[in-house]
Formats: C-alpha cells, sequence, structure tokens
C-alpha cells in the first residue's frame, strides 16, 4: 500500500485537492513528494523523544487534526504549521521540504507549501488515531504500527508501517526510507 491509498482512504486526499483546487491526480503527486520527508521527520522525533511526540500531537489536537482537513469547513492550517514546527524545527526546512516536492511533481511550490501543513495533520491525526487504537502503547513502533497494520514487528520493528514504507519487499524498510531522503537531496 502507498502512503496516497491511506490518505484517499481516509478522505484527507480528496479534501486536501477540494480545498486547494486540485484534481485528485495532482493531490496524490503533491502528497506523494511531500510524504517521504513528512514521515523521516515524525520518525526522527520519534527517535529522538519516544512517547514524548505522541504527547506533543496530543497537545496539538491529535486526532482532531484529520478531522479538521476532512471536514466540509476550511482547515485552519495554525496546528498544521505547529507540527510541522516540531518535525521540521524551522520554516527554512519546510520551504526546502516543498521545494524538493516541486522538482519531483513538477507542482508549483507555493502550492505545495500550503498542502505541506495540511497533510502534516492528515498524518499526525492518523497517527493519534492509530496510536490510540493500539491502545497508547508508544515507541515508533506501537505509534504508527497501529495505524498501518497493528504494531508487529515486521520490516525493522516498525510494524505496518514497515510494510508500507517497504517499497521493494525486502523486509526492511530502512534501505527504502533512505532512498526517499537520497531523492529529497537532490
Amino acid at each position: 500500500m502507498q502512503i496516497t491509498d491511506l490518505l484517499a482512504r481516509t478522505g484527507g486526499l480528496d479534501a486536501i485537492a477540494r480545498e486547494l483546487g486540485l484534481d485528485p491526480q495532482q493531490a496524490a503527486s503533491g502528497a506523494e513528494a511531500l510524504a517521504p520527508a513528512l514521515l523521516d521527520g515524525f520518525r526522527q522525533q520519534a527517535q529522538g523523544q519516544g512517547g514524548g511526540l505522541m504527547d506533543i500531537l496530543g497537545k496539538l489536537g491529535g486526532g482532531d487534526l484529520l478531522d479538521q482537513v476532512v471536514s466540509p469547513k476550511p482547515t485552519d492550517v495554525t496546528a498544521g504549521d505547529a507540527v510541522l514546527g516540531q518535525v521540521f524545527g524551522s520554516r527554512e526546512v519546510s520551504r526546502n521540504v516543498a521545494q524538493e516536492a516541486a522538482a519531483t511533481s513538477g507542482l508549483d511550490p507555493a502550492l505545495l507549501k500550503k498542502m505541506l501543513p495540511m497533510l502534516a495533520m492528515v498524518v499526525a491525526g492518523l497517527m493519534s488515531k492509530g496510536n490510540a487504537a493500539a491502545g497508547g502503547s508508544g515507541g515508533l513502533g506501537g505509534m504508527l504500527g497501529g495505524l498501518f497494520g497493528g504494531g508487529s514487528q515486521q520490516a525493522g520493528g516498525l510494524g505496518g508501517l514497515g510494510g508500507l514504507l517497504d517499497a521493494n519487499g525486502d523486509g526492511s524498510a530502512l534501505d527504502d526510507l533512505v532512498r526517499m531522503a537520497g531523492r529529497l537531496g537532490r
């Protein structure tokens, strides 16, 4: 399963497309280009803070972050900007992520800058809901594993997320994450 498939299932991708005036393919292309850096940022924060990341996401809105984006009302991206601040640490990193994603997606960097906080809200909301469904088990595997497939220890201890990120099916998502990060570094 691709991240865009998961985003589409939750309604997040359609909501982002609708709000930004994009067709679904453009929204999927933008999300696909932005997601690797965003997921890597969450992974790095989870490694550095452990369960503290879930506490931070809870204070920023938890599962309601996803609900805010998929609601028919316009999204207030203030919470998304706060999530990005936690994940990337600075606006400069967010701008660079949008610029790099523009190079791979062909979409305007200004549009991707608007999409990034909404996508951060969807992913953070999914993570929070997945963590709650997994019983708040903490750690990267528990935090993301419950969301992406039940918290098994496959693919390097990333639970179902490992399966999602294990693009080449070799049982390890690490090489695929490194490859995704390398594409962003070009």
